[in-house]
């Protein structure tokens, strides 16, 4: 099987089915564009884990996403998708990059989600963009677009409604979408607290990468915690 791509928390392989790709979840953790890394043990199932479950619930209400099964603690089958070079972050409080650039503290309820789209380009950062700036880097067609930012904010109710079941605040969230073989816009990559950001809606707690990234406590205890609220358990 051939490895695809690479990335800081993904390794994609191809199958003996051309409409089938293994995607493996790896242990590293990484932030501040790479500048920070550490293999932990565990990472990559906790991941595989709650990126499985999430992919299931967003499926069973009717979003479409490259996810196929989860066959193993670290693996899973997915669809070839054409990736579009843009993430879309949605974010429900302050945080993060938000807070600093508007000079707001963290945890500011803001009166509606709003939806940034990054593009995707570590050479120069990922950086914010706007509507003009896609339209002139001819990533994605408007319309295409505007779909993104509909089905993002869908996923955000879904989303929002599991983590307050589960006693957790979903802070924002990164998607990334793609197109299936047959030219359907799909959403790809995970939903994981790699790319969601995580407290606990008592104390405020902080149950994602940002652990890693400022070294407040262990990451994989953040995850544990995550992927046993919202119903999923790792074996092992």
């Amino acid at each position: 099987m051939a490895l695809l791509y690479e990335g800081k928390a993904k390794q994609l392989f191809t199958t003996e089915n051309d409409d089938e790709l293994r995607l493996v979840y790896k242990n590293d953790a990484t932030a501040f564009n790479g500048e920070k890394h550490d293999v932990l043990e565990g990472k990559g199932k906790l991941n595989n884990a709650i990126s499985a479950l999430f992919f299931e619930v967003l499926e069973a209400e009717g979003v479409a996403t490259h996810f196929k099964a989860k066959i193993s603690e670290t693996e899973q089958i997915v669809r070839p998708t054409q990736m579009i070079p843009l993430e879309v972050v949605v974010r429900n409080l302050t945080a993060g990059s938000l807070a600093r650039r508007l000079g707001w503290a963290e945890g500011k309820e803001l009166t509606e989600p709003i939806v940034e789209w990054y593009y995707k380009d570590d050479a120069i950062g990922d950086p914010l963009v706007n509507e003009a700036h896609i339209a002139a880097l001819e990533v994605v067609k408007a319309e295409e677009l505007e779909e993104m930012r509909m089905r993002a904010l869908h996923v955000n109710k879904i989303l929002l409604k599991l983590c307050q079941k589960a006693g957790i605040l979903l802070v924002d969230f990164k998607l990334e979408f793609g197109f299936a073989e047959d030219g359907t816009l799909i959403l790809a990559d995970e939903v994981s607290p790699d790319t969601c950001r995580f407290w606990d809606k008592e104390t405020g707690e902080k149950m994602d990468k940002d652990v890693y990234r400022y070294d407040l406590g262990s990451l994989q205890s953040g995850y544990e915690t995550i992927l046993s609220r919202i119903g999923g358990v790792v074996h092992g």
